[in-house]
């Protein structure tokens, strides 16, 4: 809603203008008002921004003028009731059933999967896909600033975080939470999205016996997943010298899965990435699948299906990847 006589909505990739909206800017602050107040937060010229989850699970985030120049701004975003499956992601195109199958056997075998994508790819889904491969036994922590993953998990706790009160005290931030996660005893610690200081805590979870974990980042490419991640460590103020810092990714990180839209604006997964580790100060990377036009292959054919992977066989990897999804020691050919 970009104001009261101006409001769209996206559905199944498709984005529509409504031919009615709101009679006035009022009507439209009483209704963000309205939907504030379910959640336990609060919207006014004092605290004119709010991000929220709605009683149904919903993602709310609004802003008031005059933040908004043209009038109040509001975004709801609704997640489907029925999770999708992998099956279902390969009939859809999404990826083909090769990528499907390495994918599955890497959460299996508990190997540390970050999803990279920009706004509206579909993370967030793909992360709910790649849970379902999570053994029912493990205890599984989750870590949210506002609960959009659906896990079918029974030995599940979901952290949230929460905002500061009206007097600026109590608020509780992803950090913190992924820090109390390590005492909680987890087998995978899921982090929905990371995007500041939480990063060094969740590659350090990754690294100190907590193998398999998931999260989200946003990022247009592997690459820059790795320089963003890289950007988040040093903000946090954290005195670790940068090859330091490269040493932590390159052993936390295991696959990058980028996921993209395409000009439809369907989603797909558009490659699987090795972090094979640290080579001459570089975090050096491998592409096991990638989805391209190149060579003649027509737009939209699924993630390898084109057979341009750089294994032998969909489930026979190299190096690290090889290791841990076959027991061998790196650099063997299982």
């Amino acid at each position: 809603m970009n104001g009261a006589n101006n409001v769209y909505v996206e559905s199944h990739g498709v984005v529509s203008r409504l031919p009615r909206a709101f009679d006035s800017d009022d009507q439209l602050i009483a209704v963000i008002n309205r939907m504030v107040r379910l959640t336990g937060r609060r919207i006014d010229q004092t605290s004119p921004m709010v991000d929220a989850r709605l009683p149904d699970g919903s993602r709310l985030n609004a802003v008031l003028p005059p933040l908004t120049v043209d009038g109040p701004s509001v975004t709801i975003r609704k997640f489907t009731a029925n999770n999708l499956t992998v099956a279902r992601l390969t009939e859809l195109g999404s990826l083909s059933p090769e990528a499907a199958d390495l994918l599955q056997l890497a959460v299996e075998q508990r190997l540390n999967i970050l999803v990279s994508g920009g706004t509206g790819t579909g993370k967030t889904t793909l992360l709910n896909v790649l849970s379902s491969f999570i053994d029912r036994d493990n205890r599984v922590i989750t870590v949210e600033d506002a609960v959009e993953l659906s896990l079918d998990l029974p030995n599940m706790i979901r952290l949230e975080t929460r905002p500061a009160n009206i007097e600026g005290v109590g608020q509780v931030t992803i950090r913190d939470l992924v820090r109390n996660a390590l005492r909680m005893r987890p087998d995978r610690i899921v982090v929905g999205e990371v995007r500041g200081a939480e990063a060094l805590d969740m590659l350090q979870a990754m690294n100190t016996g907590h193998e398999g974990s998931l999260s989200t980042l946003h990022a247009n490419s592997p690459r820059d997943a790795l320089s963003r991640l890289e950007t988040m460590v040093l903000l946090g103020g954290v005195d670790l010298p940068l090859r330091a810092i490269r040493e932590q990714i390159g052993s936390a990180i295991d696959l990058i899965v980028q996921v993209a839209r395409d000009v439809s604006g369907a989603r797909f997964v558009s490659s699987i990435t090795e972090v094979v580790g640290l080579e001459s100060d570089v975090i050096s990377t491998a592409d096991l699948f990638t989805r391209s036009p190149v060579g003649g292959v027509a737009l939209g054919t699924p993630l390898g299906a084109d057979g341009r992977v750089s294994i032998a066989t969909p489930l026979v990897a190299t190096g690290i990847v090889c290791a841990k999804l076959h027991g061998v020691r790196s650099g063997t050919v299982a």
